[in-house]
């Protein structure tokens, strides 16, 4: 399953005994309550995977590891494209808006950030002023026309939308790379580097 985790993956089994000493007591409450943990772009150790846990507030994110083993399910962000939600905030009726290009533009398509935390957890994570946060599987080069073109699709939308291009170098804002700029932000598990193409990040700036 290590190789199987992808970030934005929302994963249970975490307990309070697995979190480090220093763990705030918000954190080892959130868990108590049975709250998955989301998959973090970090290095970790063999039978580990790097993992965040979310708070009510947007201050509150804490990182730590969690061991596979312990791992009782995982939801990916693709699981929950047409998951419905039982509470109407801006961010889901742009998810019900957005829903129909997507999936007939043949892309593989996800919902991360607190909208996919709540349709897959059921906890309350969305507000009125939530962005919508979305993830595209680029396993092959997205050109920067269609970049801008569906960053004109997404801003039709009744809230802000954020996108993450995940290629197998690492993942890019959509709206950089639709952008004007010459060199866009990649990051993975190890850095953050400006890069000319992600999807072929030995043209790393100097």
């Amino acid at each position: 399953m290590v190789n199987a985790l992808l970030a934005h993956d929302l994963l249970w089994g975490m307990t309070p005994q697995q979190l480090p000493a220093d763990a705030p007591a918000w954190v080892i409450e959130s868990i108590s309550a049975g709250q998955p943990v989301v998959v973090r772009r970090a290095l970790s150790a063999v039978g580990q995977v790097a993992v965040g846990v979310r708070g009510s507030l947007r201050e509150q994110r804490f990182a730590t590891l969690m061991d596979v083993a312990a791992i009782t399910r995982r939801v990916r962000p693709e699981e929950l494209c047409h998951v419905q939600g039982r509470r109407d905030f801006p961010a889901l009726r742009a998810l019900a808006q957005l829903r129909p290009h997507l999936d007939d533009s043949g892309w593989v398509w996800g919902v991360s950030g607190s909208a996919g935390f709540e349709l897959a957890s059921g906890f309350a994570a969305l507000h009125e002023g939530s962005d919508l946060d979305l993830i595209l599987r680029t396993p092959c080069p997205l050109s920067r026309v269609d970049a801008q073109a569906l960053v004109a699709v997404l801003d039709t939308s009744v809230c802000r939308v954020d996108l993450q291009l995940q290629t197998p170098s690492g993942a890019v804002a959509l709206r950089e790379w639709a952008s004007a700029s010459s060199r866009v932000l990649l990051k993975n598990a190890t850095q953050a580097s400006l890069v000319t193409d992600p999807w072929n990040p030995q043209e790393q700036a100097a």
